[in-house]
């Protein structure tokens, strides 16, 4: 009797913490209104695709075990569709956001709810549009917090500041896109970076507009810095100051300091940055780390943290006193970006999948097709050529009668293909002299399938076709472990051997070092149609993409959910 007193307790304990964490949760509901609004920058005004008038879009702040129900409400005049970049959306691809691969686009004058819950996620992620160059203007912070009374493994500073870093362009980034998707050539580079979307004071027409952080002396703020950048990794610095590394991709790292960050696009880095310097005005300021023999926007976005007891010029020319620029690396400063990543370590034991069922080799990289007629104004890239990008030579298309989900769901064939090869077809000195009879990759849409629960190891190698480059590669549905990386060829032999199977960090989203290789390792436990892809847009849309299919487990909650009834079609 006594037992059964006491095992009645206990359950009646458990069942007051499962209802206090129902009460806790919250479920946000939100309309993300798609519209062209008046932005001015760089002395000009374009009507530029913002989600309700604002530019960057709002921020969603959750908390983990929140559920979210978002009507996007498209009255623009281009398809769109919304991703919720780092969100595992497990069970639920169609609330991922892809065009064409989860979903077929929200129409001009139509509508689509995005229904999802955070579950077991903490931190920094966001959200943009997943349709073409619309994610030029089409982003925002998406902050998560951890349950109610769970702790952080760090001291917690009482203010966040989201730091979105975005690139512009002076013109209609969807004419730039067609322009590019016309001659084949690659397209123009941005004409400005921006911070919280303004370009800041070394841009013309801009010093006004610029981002002012106002800090106390002895504060303790958190830096939320976002790459929302198009095509672009970034080196980030704040003048005279030290961050501590807490953060990356809604995963947290061992702390460690730094005076610079490099950030790929499609990242998130959580700095904890102390007031110490002496009361002023500083800088914080991001350019270009530009790992490839090509073009880039050579520009310096700058906003200012400043004190709040700053002081100013007194007599003639009174007013504040000039803000301190920050030391940034050289754009192509690769031992810095390098030495920074390397840093990178899980705050604790890693759950990494010790053993591998699925050993899969992805080489990554540009390419170029050849054209019959060289002479064409369709065929303006190197050589009379038009730019490509693949994965193990296959150079992804993106369908149009239906997304693949749905037809994986539907068991629609003539959609996509299950052959995406696990190796190269042809193996070659990947970094090396490649033979000019394998720069053309063939087009398609290839899905590799995945039995639920595998334990997946992918080799991701950059190639020197047309030129090596830093490619931050995303998988959608997943977080992953960096285990390895390393300059030139992957060695199957020697390289595994020096894998962290420890403490690698955790991440969605995963640079490949210019020439070189790195090497992730998840489990797949999220069924569904999942894009693999380059998160440098340019690369995107050449075709340097696949995806998986991750088949169901065993029963209801090992399968994807039935689709919603609002999901778009095409």
């Amino acid at each position: 009797m006594e037992s059964l007193r006491r095992f009645s307790f206990v359950s009646f304990i458990a069942l007051l913490a499962y209802f206090a964490f129902l009460a806790s949760a919250e479920h946000h509901v939100q309309q993300f209104v798609i519209i062209p609004t008046p932005v001015k920058r760089l002395c000009r005004t374009h009507q530029s695709i913002t989600v309700n008038g604002q530019f960057p879009g709002p921020t969603l702040i959750v908390r983990n075990g929140d559920s979210l129900a978002i009507t996007v409400i498209n009255r623009a005049r281009y398809n769109i569709s919304i991703h919720w970049h780092g969100i595992r959306q497990l069970r639920n691809p169609w609330a991922d956001g892809p065009e064409y691969i989860t979903q077929c686009p929200i129409r001009p004058g139509q509508s689509y709810t995005y229904r999802f819950k955070i579950e077991d996620q903490e931190g920094t992620l966001w959200w943009h549009a997943h349709s073409r160059w619309l994610r030029a203007t089409v982003y925002g912070a998406l902050i998560i917090y951890p349950r109610l009374g769970s702790p952080y493994p760090f001291s917690m500073p009482k203010r966040d500041i989201p730091i979105l870093l975005g690139e512009w362009w002076d013109r209609n980034p969807m004419d730039v896109l067609r322009q590019a998707q016309f001659t084949g050539a690659a397209a123009n580079v941005s004409d400005a970076y921006t911070i919280n979307g303004q370009p800041g004071d070394l841009y013309r027409c801009s010093r006004a507009g610029t981002i002012r952080f106002p800090i106390f002396p002895g504060e303790t703020v958190q830096l939320r810095v976002i790459n929302a950048a198009m095509n672009q990794e970034l080196f980030f610095s704040v003048a005279n100051h030290q961050f501590t590394v807490v953060e990356t991709d809604s995963a947290y790292t061992k702390p460690f300091t730094t005076s610079v960050i490099m950030i790929g696009p499609g990242q998130t880095t959580n700095l904890l940055l102390t007031a110490n310097q002496r009361p002023g005005r500083y800088y914080m300021a991001a350019r270009a780390y530009n790992s490839a023999n090509a073009p880039f926007d050579n520009t310096t976005t700058t906003a200012i943290l400043q004190y709040v007891n700053a002081p100013t010029r007194r007599g003639r020319g009174r007013g504040q006193i000039a803000p301190v620029f920050p030391v940034l690396p050289g754009f192509n400063d690769t031992a810095t970006a390098t030495a920074f990543t390397n840093r990178l370590r899980y705050w604790k034991r890693a759950p990494v999948p010790q053993q591998v069922d699925e050993n899969l080799f992805f080489t990554v990289g540009l390419g170029l097709i050849n054209c019959s007629n060289p002479n064409s104004p369709r065929c303006q890239g190197p050589n009379g050529t038009r730019f490509a990008a693949s994965m193990n030579n296959m150079s992804f298309v993106l369908p149009r009668r239906n997304s693949v989900m749905q037809a994986y769901y539907q068991g629609m064939p003539g959609i996509f293909t299950t052959d995406f090869p696990p190796v190269p077809p042809v193996q070659f000195d990947y970094t090396g002299n490649v033979s000019r009879g394998l720069w053309q990759p063939i087009k398609g849409t290839k899905a590799y399938k995945l039995k639920y629960k595998a334990n997946v190891q992918i080799v991701l190698q950059d190639t020197s076709i047309v030129t090596p480059e830093n490619h931050p590669m995303h998988l959608h549905g997943y977080q992953f472990y960096v285990v390895g990386s390393g300059f030139g060829n992957f060695n199957p032999r020697t390289d595994p051997a020096r894998f962290n199977l420890f403490d690698p960090p955790e991440r969605n989203t995963i640079g490949t070092p210019p020439g070189g290789w790195v090497a992730i390792r998840f489990v797949a436990d999220n069924p569904g149609a999942w894009f693999m892809h380059c998160h440098i847009d340019s690369h995107l849309g050449w075709g340097l993409a696949m995806v998986f299919l991750v088949e169901n487990g065993r029963g209801q909650l090992q399968s994807v959910q039935a689709p919603p009834l609002d999901l778009p079609r095409c």
